[in-house]
């Protein structure tokens, strides 16, 4: 049958006795636990604080090294990190050499990071040498620990526990050069027998083309990508804390919702638009193209089968299968009455603003003098980019507007009169549509709604499309 390629995300990985116990001893096939390789993400926070909080922004070592007038906080931010680090290994060894060893380890990748980044610093006092032009090295760096700290213990934690595992560490600590990415993962894999070994492998991986240049927190998704591609797995799995669900259960309630079950990389491409990533779209390319479906599994009920992704699957009946969306989205509306007949030069420029500031575009309205870009940015970024914009067209009348986007998201959703459903089941709540959206593809419907009525917005249409059918593992709203 081949092996598979296998990602465990941070909050699994927290729990080793889940991962041992639900991933490790209770995933192989027909009893056999190898013929797997596993990618291990950071454990849960831990890239927090190495770089920054994503959900609030918080600063963590990367942020404040970056602020130049914050050299003491960094410093005391890497000792508070370590700290944390060496708190995780008590919990997990009682053991007191291997906790030792443990510790041991990841005091030296952090003592060699400080010094980098001390030496970095000292450096950058010199006028010729600016220290923006190297941190995305250092954000790099930072966040490599995460992934090596976390592989390091677990595969020294599976040797104990009298199953053959091995480290992989594809972080480039001390290389001499950095590879470019395929290869770097064909040497690591050199020689390895999966027949009686199993390998544990950082998610992040140092290469040539720089993964968090083009990724930034997706890099474990591009080396577990790339890992099953090179490796020609049979399969490639995912490993989550929850189920890849008909929606999130915070807001529909846990015993509304239901695992998917079944869809393709088309639905998987939607939600990382809206950004709830499956799989980074880019990340799922490999995959994709070499036919290699992927699995999302909960670690908690290892007897399920979860959901499955694969290139070419259309459900039986066109099928609602998931309801999703995205708060805190700011709608970005360039009006020029000089823009009728021109649109395309208006467009070019403007998205070029966006670029220019890392926005991100989740979808856009166009009409003869109108264009709105609804962006996934916070505040400050969304004033950078209007502010070149109105530099861009004096003339024209730019605004921004806070909203939220709700996504109705299906492999086949060619049902006669179900967008016409959707509004009644939208309106019949009271919630205004400020612009909606579907394309001829008939996998997706956006709406756009004040940002108060999200939670409200998404519970109507979950309740419209989904839970009033029948459904097993997969979803039909037919």
């Amino acid at each position: 049958m081949g092996h598979s390629v296998e990602k465990i995300g941070g909050t699994s990985m927290t729990n080793y006795e889940a991962v041992r116990d639900n991933i490790i001893l209770a995933g192989g096939e027909n009893g056999n636990i190898y013929q797997r390789i596993f990618v291990v993400s950071a454990y849960g926070g831990v890239t927090d604080l190495l770089l920054e909080n994503k959900r609030n922004s918080h600063p963590g070592v990367y942020a404040l090294f970056a602020d130049d007038g914050a050299e003491t906080l960094w410093r005391d931010a890497l000792s508070d990190v370590g700290n944390a680090l060496k708190e995780i290994n008590t919990g997990l060894f009682p053991d007191t050499t291997q906790l030792e060893a443990a510790n041991t380890y990841i005091e030296g990748r952090l003592f060699e990071a400080e010094r980098c980044m001390d030496n970095l610093h000292r450096l950058c006092q010199h006028g010729h040498f600016g220290l923006e032009d190297h941190l995305l090295t250092v954000r790099e760096m930072l966040a490599s620990i995460g992934e090596a700290h976390s592989a390091w213990n677990t595969a020294t934690l599976l040797k104990r526990d009298g199953i053959n595992s091995c480290y992989i560490d594809l972080s480039g600590w001390r290389a001499d050069e950095a590879l470019p990415l395929d290869e770097h993962i064909r040497e690591a894999l050199a020689g390895i027998d999966l027949n009686t070994t199993l390998p544990i492998v950082t998610g992040y991986a140092h290469c040539k083309e720089g993964l968090m240049a083009s990724f930034d927190r997706g890099y474990s998704e591009m080396t577990f990508s790339r890992m099953a591609v090179i490796s020609g797995a049979r399969e490639a799995v995912i490993h989550k804390e929850y189920h890849l669900s008909s929606a999130d259960p915070r807001m529909v309630g846990a015993e509304k919702v239901v695992p998917i079950g079944r869809t393709n990389y088309d639905v998987a491409d939607q939600l990382a638009n809206l950004g709830m990533e499956a799989i980074h779209p880019r990340a799922a390319k490999g995959l994709r193209q070499q036919k290699i479906a992927l699995r999302v599994k909960n670690t908690f009920e290892p007897n399920h089968s979860g959901t499955l992704i694969d290139c070419d699957y259309r459900s039986e009946k066109p099928c609602v299968e998931i309801i999703a969306g995205r708060k805190q989205v700011y709608a970005l509306e360039v009006f020029d009455q000089d823009m009728v007949g021109a649109l395309w030069q208006y467009e070019q420029k403007i998205l070029g603003a966006i670029e220019r500031y890392k926005g991100t575009v989740i979808t856009k309205d166009i009409n003869a003098n109108t264009i709105t870009n609804y962006l996934g940015v916070n505040l400050k970024t969304v004033k950078r980019i209007v502010s070149a914009v109105k530099e861009l067209f004096p003339d024209a009348e730019v605004s921004t507007r806070k909203v939220a986007i709700i996504s109705a998201i299906g492999s086949d959703m060619q049902v006669p009169g179900m967008l016409a459903k959707t509004v009644v089941a939208l309106a019949s709540a009271n919630i205004s549509v400020l612009a909606m959206h579907q394309s001829m593809r008939q996998v997706d419907m956006q709406f756009v709604v004040n940002e108060d009525d999200y939670e409200q917005g998404v519970a109507s249409l979950h309740r419209c499309l989904v839970e009033v059918h029948d459904h097993g593992e997969a979803i039909c709203a037919a």
